[in-house]
């Protein structure tokens, strides 16, 4: 219910004036002020936006006029911008250039922000208000956001007895604290876990430049050797290059005992913790257990659909996976494969069918030109849109580069400015792990507001001078990435609350799976695989290549996934009295679990083990909410097969991917933005058929 926009705050807040944040930002577009912003000014800033909010929120609950949409849900929206100026930067900022302070400043702010947004969600006065639009005739966006507040409300315990309404309260700070607690541990856990390579020797496979940038890792932390930094997810990118058979389990072991070693970094206990409190907060709801209540507010519904979805996928990813392991096998003489060996072992077997491997690729998949003459040039085909850099703007870090984003509406007008994309690309000690994308200004109409997004990435850096040399796997994680962004920067709705990727957690990885796509498209491909030394083309073989051999390794990776959203929703359909209460059952709880779903293969763990999985424990948003990617992969397969039926990469399906989905937002139902799109409700069969599954 608070927005990150721009008004005159209560005149009983008080703020520093020469805070950055106490007022609106005068750079373009609202850009908070990185180069003046410190750490210091956070949270004054928020602990004084939180009281200008409870001031606005206060005039408009004792209104003594009757309610209408402009004293009622227009000020409902308008309400709370100094508190959104400073929340959207400090959490922008704190995943991604986290300091000991920040996340001090984190953990004293969690509980009283749970503390405010209760304050909000449990008020009678408002919730009455609110109430009394329904009825009214209102516009369909107005109709739509009054449904959504009343949802809210009633999501947040407004109808339960005061006793339990404080117990939710109680609940809601300490859910709070933990997630931000668990961030915490496991940031510093991944630090911990970096694997220091001191012989060179043990690094032959690696490229020169992996080289080089591992060893610019060690430098940077006073360490002597090589340090091989680890991404978020289980898998790591380096294993698929190393040809040390003992370092590949080094670092394969470093991954997956991630917070289950003992010592600071093990998040066991609190995780154990977060599973149950979420299924009591669930279950004072009126919910069965936490996946329940997630799901009833998702385009799923039930956790009945969510569970018959991912059984009908597994056996068959599991099939397909342990077919590759035959495969992977016949490589070494083996009986079997090892999860360390698994991508060395694909390396190969990609070499010999399909003559194509990572080392050889890399060279043609330079940065600068994967997002010039890739991601930003299916932008531009698409939707008209064209980027440029603003070497005059900062972000929040050094290596994050600002682009002011300009758009020609229709065809052969004159562009104008859309918004701002901050790119923050390459890993650092102070950054979690994995991608992601947010907002820092959203788009409104009401507020008159163009959007500013940011992409993260965790790409390593290379030594000064050195080009940036991307795996394949980036390269889709780049595009992949720029949908969720296109999702921002293409919104057009009137309020702030339903801007861009405001949907449903089911539905918000949809866009950018969609923009996945391009990256494959063969006009796009061509154009940014340019090997980066010598000007020369990815040889056309291999282009054709890469497109026929998609299919292979997808028993892999829809395995690994399946098994992360499975154990998601493992610990998420536990009543309270069925979490375990040792830190020792942790682990064999995830075993039994895997067992349970039949996704147990060893060669192939999950995507996420439990005691790293930030998707769903470190406050990702996406707790009971992980199957959502495959749920949305079905929406987008079948897209894909639409654009493919009419004509494909054109401004003329982009104009209408544009308008009729992107620009919506969370304006009103997504299924029925797909449905308005394709003409129908969506279909699993072209999603079958892209995973191998049919």
């Amino acid at each position: 219910m608070t927005s990150a926009s721009t008004t005159t705050e209560g005149a009983d807040t008080v703020l520093d004036p020469a805070n950055p944040f106490a007022a609106p930002s005068t750079l373009p577009y609202e850009l908070p002020d990185f180069a003046a912003i410190r750490e210091e000014h956070y949270e004054p800033a928020v602990l004084a936006g939180m009281a200008a909010h409870r001031a606005q929120v206060e005039a408009i609950a004792t209104n003594p006029e009757p309610a209408t949409v402009e004293n009622t849900l227009e000020a409902l929206e308008r309400a709370g911008q100094l508190l959104g100026r400073a929340a959207t930067a400090f959490y922008g900022t704190l995943p991604a250039d986290s300091t000991p302070g920040l996340e001090d400043i984190q953990e004293r702010l969690a509980p009283q922000l749970a503390a405010h947004q209760d304050a909000i969600s449990m008020d009678a006065r408002l919730y009455a208000r609110v109430q009394s639009l329904a009825g009214q005739a209102l516009e369909p966006d107005a109709a739509y956001l009054l449904d959504k507040l009343v949802t809210q409300f009633e999501r947040s315990g407004i109808a339960l007895p005061e006793a339990d309404q404080e117990r939710l309260r109680e609940l809601n700070s300490r859910i709070t604290t933990l997630q931000a607690s668990f961030g915490r541990k496991l940031l510093a856990g991944a630090n911990e876990a970096s694997v220091l390579v001191t012989d060179e020797a043990e690094l032959a496979g690696l490229s020169p430049d992996a080289v080089a940038g591992a060893r610019a890792a060690a430098e940077a932390r006073g360490q002597e050797g090589w340090l091989l930094e680890m991404q978020l997810f289980t898998h790591q990118n380096v294993l698929a290059s190393l040809a040390d058979a003992g370092l590949r389990a080094r670092v394969q072991e470093a991954s997956a005992s991630r917070g289950a070693t003992g010592g600071e970094t093990d998040t066991r206990e609190v995780l154990l913790e977060l599973a149950r409190l979420r299924a009591e907060h669930a279950q004072l709801l009126g919910y069965e257990h936490h996946a329940a209540y997630i799901a009833a507010d998702a385009t799923a519904g039930t956790t009945a659909a969510v569970n018959e979805m991912l059984a009908r996928l597994a056996p068959a990813a599991v099939a397909n996976a342990r077919r590759e392991a035959t495969e992977l096998a016949k490589v070494n003489g083996t009986a079997g494969v090892a999860a360390a060996d698994w991508s060395y072992l694909n390396e190969a077997v990609r070499k010999e069918r399909f003559n194509l491997d990572d080392a050889a690729l890399r060279p043609y998949l330079e940065l600068e030109r994967v997002v010039h003459d890739g991601v930003f040039k299916a932008a531009t085909l698409l939707f008209g849109l064209s980027f440029t850099e603003r070497h005059d703007l900062a972000g929040y870090h050094p290596d994050v580069r600002v682009f002011e984003v300009f758009d020609a509406p229709e065809p052969g007008e004159p562009d104008e400015g859309l918004g701002l994309f901050l790119a923050d690309w390459y890993t650092r000690e102070s950054k979690r792990g994995g991608a992601w994308m947010n907002s820092l200004v959203n788009q409104s109409h009401l507020l008159g507001q163009k959007p500013v997004v940011v992409n993260n990435l965790n790409i390593v850096k290379p030594p000064a001078g050195e080009p940036t040399l991307l795996v394949w796997d980036e390269v889709t994680t780049l595009f992949h990435e720029f949908g969720h962004a296109l999702h921002g920067l293409l919104s057009d709705v009137r309020y702030p609350s339903r801007s861009g990727t405001s949907v449903p957690r089911d539905f918000v990885e949809y866009p950018s799976q969609v923009n996945e796509m391009w990256s494959w498209e063969p006009e796009i491909l061509r154009s940014f695989a340019v090997h980066h030394a010598t000007g020369e083309p990815m040889p056309a073989e291999w282009v054709d290549t890469m497109l026929a051999s998609r299919i292979w390794g997808e028993g892999f990776a829809t395995t690994e996934y399946l098994a992360a959203a499975l154990l998601d929703q493992a610990w998420h359909q536990l009543t309270p009295d069925q979490v375990p209460t040792s830190v020792d059952d942790v682990l064999p709880f995830e075993a039994a679990a895997l067992a349970a779903a039949g996704v147990d293969f060893d060669a192939v763990p999950p995507r996420y083990r439990t005691t790293y999985f930030n998707h769903i424990f470190g406050g990702g948003g996406y707790s009971a909410g992980y199957y959502s990617y495959i749920w949305s992969e079905v929406l987008d397969a079948d897209t894909v097969e639409w654009y493919a039926e009419n004509g494909g990469l054109t401004r003329e399906n982009g104009e209408a991917f544009r308008r009729k989905l992107l620009a919506r937002g969370g304006s009103q139902d997504p299924l029925a933005s797909f449905e308005d799109l394709l003409g129908r409700a969506p279909e699993i069969a072209p999603l079958l058929k892209r995973r191998g599954l049919a």
